[in-house]
């Protein structure tokens, strides 16, 4: 009992680190006083909604946990501004097809990739607005493996850097895993490998000697069905997805993460 106690402190104190041991496990070191206050009254703010949602957690009200993060210090509006740069309006390029939904084909209740060898480890995209380029490779990296048996880590850094212009992307300022695609279509996918990713935009530093993955179109799924979803995750493989980060559940989530207030567009 005495150690699934300890255990149990140890769990809380993670999730509920004070200001100090908050600062020594993320490094954190501020200009001045004054920043250094702000961003303790962020933390506290923040410390509190964990502690509430989780007693509700406690109390069967919610399904999943929170923990104070390296988000910890920002507010959710910082966060956002951030994190949560894909812009939505950019649908179909050039060389986008159109799914096409088999309402005949068998549904298969679960499907779990990572079983395959189809997905690459789990990749941070630091303090940079570039989840459209992750979207981009996880599922381009799915594809390669399925063509050659051979799972490649695709580099994100190329797209922050070399996916702009004309493509209208953004870089860490945000942009569409279409025009992702379109690039790539254009130029190819260096590894990772060869093209490291920084999390800061950076000059274009193509090299065609290190492509590693092409395509030759790809595939939009009709906006809001999920039935189309449902069939190309079971039948294509893994998707390039956006979702609703905004919430601050999402910024200082811990365990399994649904949150019922998410938004659907």
């Amino acid at each position: 009992m005495k150690v699934v106690l300890l255990l149990c402190g140890l769990a809380l104190a993670a999730a509920h680190p004070t200001w100090e041991e908050f600062k020594a496990i993320h490094e954190r070191k501020y200009v001045d006083a004054e920043e250094e206050n702000y961003r303790r009254s962020v933390f506290d703010h923040n410390l509190q909604l964990v502690k509430d949602h989780n007693a509700k957690h406690e109390r069967g009200e919610v399904t999943f946990t929170l923990a104070m993060n390296k988000f910890g210090d920002l507010t959710n509006e910082e966060f956002n501004a951030m994190m949560n740069t894909y812009k939505s309006g950019q649908r179909g390029g050039a060389h986008a097809k159109e799914f096409d939904l088999d309402v005949d084909a068998p549904k298969a209740a679960t499907v779990d990739w990572r079983t395959s060898g189809a997905v690459t480890g789990v990749k941070d995209q630091g303090q940079c607005g570039s989840c459209w380029s992750f979207s981009a490779t996880g599922s381009l990296e799915a594809q390669h493996f399925f063509s050659t048996g051979n799972l490649i880590s695709l580099s994100e850094q190329q797209l922050v850097d070399c996916a702009n212009g004309i493509y209208y992307n953004q870089g860490c300022n945000g942009g569409w895993v279409d025009m992702a695609f379109e690039y790539i279509y254009d130029y190819g996918s260096q590894t990772e490998a060869s093209y490291p990713y920084y999390a800061v935009d950076m000059s274009c530093r193509y090299n065609s000697n290190s492509v590693a993955a092409t395509l030759r179109n790809y595939v939009d799924i009709p906006q809001g069905s999920e039935s189309s979803l449902l069939s190309a995750s079971a039948s294509v493989g893994p998707i390039s997805v956006a979702i609703d980060a905004s919430n601050y559940s999402f910024q200082l989530y811990y365990s399994v993460y649904y949150e019922s207030s998410c938004s659907s567009t």
